[in-house]
């Protein structure tokens, strides 16, 4: 008897070893990161595949949040609180209106600014060097080429005396952004007519005012709540012969006649190399903010012709890309 006795307890201490293991001692699943995008939009594509490139899968090793204010600033801070509330591992943001949002979401979140005006003067980051908080990312350095495309707008248009500046007061950024086109066309010689649009509403009112002032030409920022209403204001510009000098190649793509500015692509791509670096780990404290060190002059010629200008050869020379 005390032999079959231990037999059973061999056999049942084996069957014990054999059994799998129930589904509360199995490995708990891998956490999926997820990412949240406030105030995604088309342009946002050249992150993603920077993401595919760095063999991120969307569904698969990712979650991608995306989050649009359609037009509306006055939504950024509800999306955000979103977001956090989700939660996801990071937030990416492509402005400063969207980066002081999520700035005042969360404290502890890790959030990316994809091309956002002087995130210093803007209080984003302690410095470019070591931002020191939850934030790092790209500037785009709007303001602080407004000599510069003031300067370009009248080699390419040498009779204009009075531009238009068209920007959203509503965006921290631009303030800088204004005062440094007014020293510019101060400087240049050049009146200067205020153009102030913070509600998607506002553009017809504020394009009908600023035709009483006739402006020779219109200088634009690349304000994101602006960018949905670019096929209105390229159609409005060659309506009203309005040679038009934008912040980003796209808008000339789309009509405009002619951009100097950084590659708002190539920082989206920049862009999913942070996200990787932090998933990997790094801290935003001690990711330095990048600024662009290349700017494209593109001119487009097809449009020219319509306001019926001649790009001196002097212009055309300095393009990166003419659109014939």
């Amino acid at each position: 008897m005390q032999r079959c006795h231990l037999h059973l307890l061999v056999t049942l201490a084996l069957g014990l070893l054999l059994t799998p293991l129930g589904t509360d001692a199995q490995q708990p699943a891998q956490h999926v990161p997820r990412i949240g995008l406030l105030d995604y939009t088309p342009f946002w594509e050249p992150l993603r595949q920077g993401l595919r490139d760095l063999g991120y899968v969307e569904g698969q090793n990712l979650v991608l949040e995306s989050r649009s204010t359609d037009g509306r600033d006055e939504r950024l801070p509800a999306l955000a609180a979103e977001l956090v509330q989700l939660p996801v591992d990071v937030i990416v943001t492509q402005g400063t209106p969207a980066t002081m949002a999520a700035r005042d979401a969360t404290t502890t979140i890790p959030i990316i600014m994809i091309g956002a005006g002087d995130p210093i003067s803007n209080k984003l980051v302690a410095s470019l060097a070591r931002p020191g908080g939850n934030i790092t990312g790209s500037s785009q350095m709007g303001a602080e080429l407004s000599a510069k495309r003031l300067q370009l707008l009248t080699e390419a248009v040498p009779t204009i005396s009075r531009v238009a500046f068209l920007w959203n007061p509503a965006n921290l950024s631009h303030v800088f952004h204004y005062a440094d086109i007014q020293a510019a066309a101060k400087a240049l010689g050049v009146g200067l007519i205020s153009v102030e649009v913070s509600r998607p509403d506002a553009f017809e009112h504020a394009f009908t005012a600023m035709l009483r002032e006739r402006p020779d030409a219109l200088l634009m920022t690349a304000d994101p709540m602006h960018r949905p209403h670019i096929g209105w204001i390229v159609d409005f510009a060659v309506t009203h012969r309005l040679p038009v000098m934008h912040q980003l190649k796209e808008h000339v793509e789309a009509g405009g006649l002619m951009s100097y500015g950084a590659s708002l692509p190539e920082l989206l791509r920049r862009g999913a190399i942070y996200i990787d670096k932090i998933l990997k780990g790094a801290k935003p404290a001690d990711l330095p903010v990048e600024q662009p060190t290349r700017f494209e002059l593109v001119i487009n010629l097809k449009t020219a012709t319509a306001l019926g200008l001649t790009i001196p050869p002097s212009v055309l020379f300095q393009a990166h890309e003419v659109i014939r």
